[in-house]
């Protein structure tokens, strides 16, 4: 399944990974989150994993930072960049989210890390126990 949103797209991969892909020049604000947050609450009910592929150069307001990735279920996030400019901004976003405990880990895209990056998170899922609600 593949959706086009406000602020890009999302891929549905499987029943438990998502991918996507900001649009060129999108400043992510907390109105951008808050219509992610409500497209991928929709789609997974139990732990899943998100591949975001930084094809395109974009932004986040701080607000924006601090929110996107604390949703509940979100077991993994793996970041794909193409350029130090991105994997800089990679970093940021796994220092703000350490308390989160979430576990992000960026891949180069000039290195096939899509391919590598959706066997990490496979196998990042495959380790997560689902616990009861």
């Amino acid at each position: 399944m593949h959706l086009i949103t406000s602020f890009g797209q999302i891929r549905f991969i499987s029943s438990r990974l998502a991918e996507v892909i900001i649009n060129q020049g999108v400043e992510v604000s907390i109105e951008l989150v808050e219509e992610y947050d409500a497209i991928i609450k929709k789609h997974f009910h139990e732990p899943y994993a998100v591949l975001v592929n930084r094809i395109n150069s974009y932004s986040y307001t701080y607000e924006a930072l601090l929110c996107v990735g604390s949703t509940q279920n979100l077991k993994a996030a793996a970041i794909i960049n193409y350029a130090a400019v991105t994997a800089q901004q990679a970093k940021g976003l796994q220092s703000v989210h350490q308390v989160d405990k979430l576990i992000i880990r960026e891949f180069s895209g000039l290195e096939l890390g899509r391919e590598s990056a959706i066997e990490w998170l496979e196998a990042q899922l495959h380790n997560t126990i689902i616990e009861p609600s």
